[in-house]
C-alpha cells in the first residue's frame, strides 16, 4: 500500500518513472477492458492510448476508490467516448420492432465448463456495438439500466432490450462453440 501512495504521489507530480511504473501495471488489464468495449485490438490500442494520456494529463484521483478502479473508470469512459466519435454508439439506439425474436437458450455456462475466459471475451467482442457496450456496463462495471440509458443517452427500455439481446446472442454463440467441439470429437 505505501508503494502505491508513492506512486500515485509521483503521478500527480508528473514524474515520468511513476508514470512509466502505473502504466506497467496497468496497461495490460486496461487493454483487456478497451478490447472489451471495442471489440477490435487496434481500436482498444487507441483508446487505452488515449485513456493513459487522459490519466497523466489529468490525475484527479482522490482515493475514493482503488486506484484500479479509477483507472478503468477513464478507460471505460474513453472507450465510449470513442465509440461515440466513431458513430458506433448511435447503433445503440434500437427500436424493439427491430430486434429480431431470439429464443430462449438455457443455460450457456455450466459446471465443470470447458470455456476459457479468453473465448467467453472473444464472443462478447463480437457481440454488435450497442448489445457490448450495454453487456459490459451492466455485468462488467455493474451499472443498472437507468445509469446506462442516461450515460448513453438511450432510453432505459433500451438499455434493457440490448442487454437481452446481448444475453441471447451469447448464449447461442456458446452453444454453437460447443456443438462444433463436440463434432471434433
Amino acid at each position: 500500500m505505501e508503494n502505491e501512495i508513492e506512486l500515485i504521489k509521483g503521478c500527480r507530480a508528473g514524474t515520468e518513472s511513476a508514470r512509466n511504473t502505473l502504466y506497467t501495471l496497468y496497461s495490460k488489464q486496461m487493454l483487456a477492458v478497451c478490447y472489451r468495449y471495442t471489440g477490435d485490438i487496434e481500436a482498444a490500442h487507441d483508446v487505452l492510448h488515449d485513456g493513459f494520456i487522459k490519466v497523466f494529463t489529468h490525475f484527479s484521483f482522490r482515493g475514493d476508490s482503488s486506484l484500479s478502479t479509477w483507472i478503468t473508470r477513464v478507460m471505460v469512459t474513453s472507450a465510449i467516448d470513442y465509440l461515440r466519435q466513431e458513430k458506433q454508439i448511435n447503433r445503440l439506439i434500437v427500436h424493439e420492432d427491430q430486434l429480431p425474436d431470439l429464443p430462449e437458450e438455457a443455460t450457456a455456462v455450466g459446471e465443470g465448463d470447458d470455456l476459457t475466459e479468453e473465448q467467453l471475451l472473444a464472443f462478447v467482442a463480437e457481440l454488435p456495438d450497442g448489445c457490448r457496450t450495454v453487456f459490459n456496463l451492466y455485468v462488467f462495471e455493474e451499472k443498472s439500466h437507468k445509469e446506462i440509458a442516461k450515460l448513453l443517452h438511450i432510453k432505459e427500455h433500451s438499455s434493457t432490450s440490448q442487454l437481452h439481446r446481448a444475453k441471447s446472442l451469447l448464449a447461442k454463440r456458446i452453444k454453437e462453440y460447443r456443438n462444433d467441439k463436440d463434432r471434433q470429437r
